[in-house]
């Protein structure tokens, strides 16, 4: 297997989707919503960065951070956060013989998917598409009512109208 090297640009900005181990019927990211978020402000205390937007469904998340100038290093951030949160839940998931031998958890899938925003027009296409995946996967009709993203902090700063990309189009606009 190829040796796998991430992007390295200090302080950048980046787009990220975080999935669990077993997808299928998976609720645990929104049961445990509350040990996601605290373990989110723990490590934000410990290295910085600026979230832009974020939305948490049952089973993946995604992310948009700005990791602060001279700093690249947002892997070392993801280990933290998916370690404190894995930290204190039940063993109560199937784990392979190979995570066994190596002590680890069954929660989480070892890698994420990051995605260098490139420039202010990358930035809005990700944004939208955080915000209105939990209408892409079925969710919710209208991106407004799903109570666990940024999208309510971006309406109150004006830069959505509370009924974008809702129900009957069920398109995001600027989608091609």
């Amino acid at each position: 297997m190829p040796d796998y090297r991430r992007a390295r640009a200090t302080g950048a900005t980046w787009f990220f989707t975080v999935n669990l181990l077993e997808r299928h019927g998976n609720t645990l990211l929104v049961d445990e919503i509350e040990r996601l978020r605290t373990c989110l402000q723990v490590e934000r205390a410990r290295r910085p960065f600026a979230i832009l937007a974020w939305v948490v469904l049952p089973e993946h998340m995604h992310w948009l951070w700005r990791l602060p100038p001279g700093d690249s290093d947002y892997s070392t951030r993801w280990r933290r956060i998916k370690t404190d949160f894995s930290r204190g839940l039940p063993r109560s998931e199937r784990r392979s013989k190979v995570r066994q031998s190596r002590g680890e958890r069954g929660i989480w899938q070892r890698r994420f998917w990051e995605h260098q925003i490139r420039d202010e027009t990358d930035l809005q296409h990700h944004t939208d598409y955080i915000h209105f995946n939990p209408v892409k996967h079925g969710l919710v009709a209208r991106t407004a009512d799903w109570p666990h993203s940024s999208f309510a902090a971006h309406v109150e700063r004006g830069v959505y109208a509370p009924d974008w990309a809702t129900a009957p189009s069920l398109k995001v606009p600027g989608d091609r």
